[in-house]
């Protein structure tokens, strides 16, 4: 993790976040920025990379490959009908967990990723998302499957439910969701909400405090109303804000054409016989194309994180299977579309051989089209945080909720509307190093959970295609619990 003397530019790291320093500040609290730093650089290390990873390729096996239903889940996902008990429907719920996937990380992070890994770096950050699509699967089911419906008709879930009710591990999802309230106000919040400030400031000259009121404001109209508010905005937000981006970067390929058989071809090759040094470039192996192409793969979609069940559990669905398959899609669109689409417009545009990384080589590689390029660029990046705050705050709110009952779940909304404003117009990297340890500490307990209870995952799953087979009409499957040690379900009492 760097860090520059009044700069504004983007990290590598997950996390879609851009970091903003104004000048260095002596003394404990410079020294404990640096603490935390350190510490974020081990948790987010090659370890939890290699396990996250590794769970994407069992699940991908132990599922029978559950990535060859992904169009029929595309097809699904966008039914709007309510099938069961849920508060949003299957679409919502996607959107919404596309809303708080969908950053920066999409467009400056793939730039970063080609900058240290070359060329080859799209096609395994492009295989690391359809390998993260079990995951996405997994995670999906499980909540879905432990979700609570209170009497309201309202719904919880999410990995902290999975690991009370599948696991009885109460303590483990404890800290997963005390991770995931301070992870959503550092990575979810704050960090996006000086984002959209420094940029419209560096690009428009308007003032943060300006940029900072107007978010804010819309920030409240949204997600005061809850879950239902904020599903309604991200059905028209997230498609719009998804097929602008991919038209106007189709737009950018178009025009360059000629160069586009020999980029795909690069790509390719470059992934597994490296990239020579050209230019600026200093050259990469298939180690580093690997690493970095890994790394961003996991990073921008989340796959395994534990975020996007939380969202996935208040669909209205009849089985979890089905909602299940239609969260993995959100891994397709995210990384296999998103961010497929924008490796390619660098590496055609040459301007990766130019030794320029992040911010820099994103904005010099769009802007090789005059004014389309800008365009594209600004309304991607300006869209993609905004969603981001809004998709980010249930999943803080449900943790929240959670851990202390729905009375808190007014005051943290407007505290999350308050933190808007703050985070617009104040840097403050203590909180933001928090928030990003907290971040990889939520992976923790939820690949524990992916891991043990694979079973239930794999035995639903067969179940309800089994049923599939069987039947034109839906029924649901019969899943016997005794078939399954004692430490996967909690048996009912009475």
């Amino acid at each position: 993790m760097q860090f520059a003397c009044n700069t504004v530019f983007f990290s590598l790291d997950k996390r879609q976040r851009l970091f903003y320093t104004s000048s260095h500040s002596g003394g404990i609290l410079s020294g404990f920025e640096q603490l935390l730093n350190t510490i974020s650089g081990y948790v987010w290390g090659v370890p939890l990379l290699a396990v996250l990873f590794g769970t994407h390729l069992f699940l991908t096996f132990r599922l029978g490959f559950i990535q060859k239903h992904t169009f029929s889940a595309i097809r699904m996902s966008l039914t709007r009908t309510r099938e069961g008990e849920g508060e949003i429907t299957h679409f919502g719920a996607l959107v919404t967990a596309l809303a708080a996937t969908i950053g920066t990380g999409n467009i400056v992070g793939v730039a970063t990723a080609i900058a240290a890994g070359g060329p080859g770096a799209v096609l395994w950050m492009w295989l690391t998302g359809v390998f993260g699509m079990a995951t996405k699967y997994s995670e999906a089911l499980l909540s879905v499957k432990y979700r609570v419906v209170g009497g309201d008709g309202s719904v919880s879930g999410g990995p902290m439910y999975v690991l009370e009710k599948a696991m009885n591990m109460k303590w483990l999802a404890v800290l997963f969701a005390a991770f995931t309230v301070v992870a959503s106000f550092g990575i979810g919040n704050m960090v996006q909400a000086n984002s959209i400030a420094a940029m419209v400031e560096t690009n428009f000259s308007i003032a943060p405090w300006i940029t900072g009121a107007v978010l804010t404001a819309f920030t409240a109209v949204v997600i005061i109303g809850g879950i239902k508010s904020i599903a309604k905005v991200c059905e028209y937000l997230v498609p719009f804000m998804a097929l602008i981006y991919v038209a106007g970067c189709i737009v950018l390929l178009v025009l360059r054409s000629d160069t586009l058989p020999d980029t795909l071809q690069l790509i390719i090759s470059s992934a597994f016989n490296g990239q020579a040094a050209l230019g600026g470039f200093a050259g990469a192996g298939v180690k580093e194309a690997m690493r970095f192409g890994i790394a961003r793969g996991l990073f921008s979609n989340e796959s395994g994180l534990g975020s996007a069940p939380i969202v996935a559990a208040a669909a209205q669905t009849s089985h979890p299977v089905r909602q299940a398959l239609i969260s993995a899609t959100g891994t397709f669109w995210d990384t296999v579309v998103l961010c497929a689409v924008t490796g390619i417009v660098v590496v055609n545009s040459g301007m990766w051989q130019t030794g320029l990384k992040g911010a820099e080589l994103t904005d010099a590689a769009f802007n090789e089209v005059p004014h389309i390029g800008n365009v594209v660029l600004t309304f991607g990046l300006l869209t993609f945080v905004f969603s981001t705050i809004l998709g980010w705050s249930y999943y803080g709110e449900k943790a929240m909720e959670y851990l202390f009952g729905k009375q808190l779940v007014v005051p943290y909304r407007w505290a999350w509307v308050v933190a808007v404003m703050v985070g617009s117009v104040v840097s403050l990297q203590v909180v933001w190093a928090f928030a990003d340890i907290a971040n990889a500490l939520m992976a923790m307990p939820n690949l524990v959970s992916l891991l043990v209870l694979s079973p239930v995952v794999a035995a639903e799953t067969k179940a309800y295609f089994l049923s599939q087979m069987n039947s034109s009409i839906f029924k649901e499957p019969f899943f016997d619990n005794s078939e399954l040690p004692e430490v996967f379900l909690r048996k009912k009492k009475g």
